[in-house]
């Protein structure tokens, strides 16, 4: 699957990716937020881009990588997964190198995956679950009309805060 907005490709990731993920998913700024056991290696990056392709081949999870136009390397990841039973509820998670940050560009892919959650997928509602002090990622969300959900709890994470986007009826 592959998605283009102005600047950027959202495509699948592939074996091929194996340097690129381990700089994103090992990055000491993007993981002071993230709850995850990073890779270590090439090998680590690897088993988790082979599960990742697994859970998509499974409609599990949508997981794309995001690179500049110009350029092959990724930059950064979007992800809708979690999925509800009904699949009318997913959960959007994204991941930027810090080089990148301030510049739009996880802006202009979560609105790309969004508008492909909506009438694509079909969803009703995207939540959004982040870390109490990622400004970054609260910023985001509010831009594209996210909304808290004020006292609903991230199980086991206590510093984690949910967002909700709704579907707007007749679009």
């Amino acid at each position: 699957m592959k998605l283009e907005t102005e600047r950027l490709i959202l495509k699948d990731i592939s074996e091929s990716h194996v340097e690129d993920i381990l700089r994103i998913r090992s990055n000491e700024v993007i993981n002071q937020f993230v709850v995850r056991n990073s890779p270590k290696n090439n090998y680590d990056a690897l088993q988790f881009i082979l599960t990742i392709k697994e859970r998509t081949k499974n409609n599990q999870t949508v997981y794309l990588g995001i690179s500049l136009k110009d350029q092959p390397n990724l930059i950064g990841t979007i992800c809708l997964w979690n999925f509800s039973e009904d699949r009318k509820t997913a959960e959007v998670g994204y991941e930027l190198l810090p080089e990148y940050h301030r510049q739009g560009i996880m802006s202009e892919a979560l609105k790309a995956v969004l508008d492909f959650g909506f009438n694509e997928l079909h969803l009703d509602e995207i939540v959004a679950i982040t870390n109490i002090f990622n400004e970054n990622s609260k910023g985001i969300l509010l831009k594209h009309d996210f909304v808290l959900l004020e006292g609903e709890k991230d199980e086991g994470f206590p510093g984690n805060i949910i967002f909700s986007l709704k579907k707007i009826s007749g679009k």
